[in-house]
């Protein structure tokens, strides 16, 4: 027999997730993990750039719901991407968090991105330019009404030994180092600001593209400024104390040191 066509006879599809749970046990965290899409992400300069970050987003779900739409957390993101969207800052990050717990009219939500971020910076002596990258985290969370904010990032970096260059008769061990600064602030902190403290507190900061010139500068300045791995923390950290914006922070220094086969590492942790 020939079943009458039209949309008055499309046999409806099962919510399953949006059926109720008899074991009522609310869910802290639940969601999508280790997506990675494209990203337009703006700093202080208000330039978008393209990165691809990989993306953690998560709702609450209370105790009497199944589950939740887990495709909406993809919409979400490919949200972003639609014309006349404005590229994602630190400063309309929670904007995100809160399009994220209304879309799934969820109690909270969490949304984590961690995306590789460029800067393009200029050699100290010849002026060539170049893009030198950093990892960068954002992780906005609203639970019980609250919300809260974090912004990593992590630069590379030169550090000389102070005590090499001293017991040495002449030239001194040096290596590559990270310094990772975590902060939540009362008003906006950009990544270029975090960077710029992490560089001014290291022996010499890193450049894409040196020149021989440029090779010398930094090597000489790098020589000047000697720093063990906790002066680093100490002075990231004296600069984030000194901040009225700064409400917590966590600032980590590794030193993949160059004589030995193990990292040096310090951190200091206030108001997290």
């Amino acid at each position: 027999m020939n079943r009458p066509e039209g949309p008055q006879f499309v046999c409806p599809i099962p919510d399953a997730q949006s059926g109720t749970d008899e074991r009522r046990i609310a869910i802290d965290q639940v969601g999508i993990r280790g997506l990675r899409y494209p990203l337009a992400f703006a700093d202080i300069d208000g330039v978008a750039q393209s990165t691809i970050a990989s993306c953690n987003v998560y709702v609450a779900l209370p105790e009497e719901r199944k589950g939740t739409h887990m495709s909406r957390l993809v919409a979400l993101l490919e949200s972003r991407s639609e014309p006349g969207q404005p590229p994602l800052t630190v400063a309309n990050f929670r904007a995100l968090v809160d399009e994220l717990v209304v879309l799934l009219d969820a109690p909270g939500g969490r949304i984590e991105l961690a995306f590789p971020f460029f800067v393009r910076k200029t050699a100290p002596v010849s002026g060539v330019a170049s893009l030198l990258d950093y990892e960068a985290r954002l992780v906005g969370e609203l639970a019980g009404g609250a919300y809260r904010q974090t912004v990593t990032v992590a630069t590379p970096v030169t550090s000389l030994c102070p005590c090499s260059k001293e017991i040495a008769e002449y030239g001194a061990h040096n290596q590559r180092s990270t310094i990772t600064i975590a902060v939540r602030s009362r008003e906006p902190l950009f990544l270029t600001e975090l960077i710029r403290i992490a560089e001014d507190e290291a022996s010499c900061e890193l450049y894409g593209i040196l020149k021989r010139a440029d090779e010398k500068y930094v090597t000489e300045r790098a020589y000047e400024n000697p720093r063990f791995v906790e002066d680093l923390v100490r002075g990231v950290a004296g600069r984030l104390q000194a901040d009225p914006r700064v409400e917590g922070f966590v600032v980590e220094a590794e030193n993949f040191e160059s004589i030995h086969n193990h990292s040096a590492y310090a951190r200091i942790a206030r108001g997290f």
